[in-house]
């Protein structure tokens, strides 16, 4: 017997996987894709980048993906081009999807080829019957920290503030003050509103919590500059998105007045949205979040770009499917890990028996398979479907089989 069948047999004869999981897996069944389906969530957002609309991608070997993002033209669009695909060859399907219309994909376009690449990453673990961080190497980390993003008003700054660190999370997150009802917005006013509720939220978490504060891109970077100075001895945890995200070559500037943490992303997409700022040391935390980034394949190339330069993951809170694939892959990332999560707790879902498990504060890795959830079709409105194959532009290949762009 050659060597590599003889290692291969004794492999599966010791009831070992590459996974590692006990008793391991067998090989995934060859698959196409049969069907894409796009469904209007009963809770669904207006604001297109936010979508938290579900995708299901379905599989001639009765196997369906689900995924989260888009809107109804965007999905169907880069799903024509996955019909009778492969779905186990996620990057391949991910180039082709991101080049198949020669034009680079718009963020709001990127948003649903996220939500299809998330749907196939699920496929890959429930045909291996694995959770999908054992595809990304494994988990780094027990849980996945959190802080809270608009926790239930207690009063007071100091009291939200407190009430939010009792109940398990890592920081509480305020914003910039906006302006006095009925008023226009008087930036300078706002900064010395905005510092005393700082003041506030610094005796309210403790020494032994945190906080951080989102600028909303609303300050000009003269008063982005005033501001983080003035909050500088209360150690915010991070500033985040301190000016306008259109140019993100103005933080090499910014970066040298600011001394606080800096995180920025949130309106970003790909890596190369983001790519100047990380490998330029201007930020401390990414922002960029699932499915904006364009899925999990994406995503992990940002990280991996991000533990280079020393930069933490802090996405930005996303629908509960795209939280739940955001477990998987911010739970395998070695660096820093601080999640968004929208109040006290993540609100029910009337169309997901399962989604993500949230508990103290804290995200929890599960060993259900794929990405973890459950979708009932029958608590949404399906808007689309797609089974025949589109690519209306030819797509070249290397003579390895590679694609390069037309």
């Amino acid at each position: 017997m050659k060597r590599r069948a003889f290692l291969k047999s004794s492999l599966l004869a010791s009831g070992a996987g590459i996974s590692g999981v006990t008793g391991g897996y067998a090989a995934a069944p060859k698959m196409k894709i049969s069907r894409i389906r796009f469904y209007r969530s009963p809770n669904s957002k207006p604001t297109l980048s936010q979508s938290n609309d579900v995708i299901t991608v379905e599989t001639d070997q009765g196997i369906t993906g689900i995924g989260e993002g888009g809107s109804r033209d965007t999905v169907v669009q880069c799903g024509a081009m996955l019909i009778g695909q492969d779905p186990t060859r996620i990057e391949h399907l991910w180039q082709m999807m991101y080049r198949g219309y020669f034009y680079p994909p718009g963020r709001e376009k990127l948003h649903a080829l996220g939500g299809l690449d998330l749907a196939l990453w699920d496929i890959r673990g429930k045909a291996l019957n694995v959770p999908l961080y054992e595809l990304l190497g494994g988990l780094t980390r027990e849980y996945i920290e959190c802080y809270s993003t608009a926790f239930p008003w207690k009063g007071s700054h100091r009291e939200t503030a407190r009430a939010c660190i009792e109940a398990g999370f890592r920081a509480f997150r305020t914003s910039s003050a906006g302006p006095e009802k009925g008023r226009p917005y008087n930036s300078r006013e706002a900064i010395r509103r905005t510092y005393e509720n700082c003041v506030e939220i610094r005796e309210g978490v403790g020494k032994d919590g945190d906080w951080s504060i989102d600028y909303h891109t609303r300050l000009d970077m003269a008063e982005a500059i005033r501001l983080s100075s003035l909050i500088e001895d209360l150690e915010p945890y991070f500033v985040e998105d301190l000016i306008r995200s259109e140019n993100p070559g103005v933080y090499r500037m910014l970066r040298q007045q600011v001394k606080v943490p800096i995180a920025v992303g949130e309106q970003f997409g790909d890596r190369w949205d983001i790519n100047e700022l990380i490998e330029g040391h201007l930020i401390d935390y990414s922002r960029v979040t699932l499915p904006n980034a364009g899925g999990v394949t994406e995503f992990n190339k940002l990280a991996a770009l991000c533990e280079t330069h020393y930069v933490g993951l802090v996405p930005h809170f996303t629908g509960p499917i795209a939280t739940a694939a955001l477990v998987h892959a911010c739970g395998t990332f070695p660096g820093p890990v601080l999640m968004e999560i929208l109040g006290a707790e993540p609100k029910e879902e009337p169309h997901l028996p399962q989604s993500f498990d949230f508990r103290n504060g804290r995200v929890w890795p599960n060993q259900r398979p794929g990405l973890g959830v459950e979708f009932d079709p029958n608590r949404a409105e399906l808007i689309a479907e797609v089974t025949e194959p589109s690519s209306p532009i030819p797509m070249l290949h290397r003579p390895d089989g590679s694609i390069t762009n037309w």
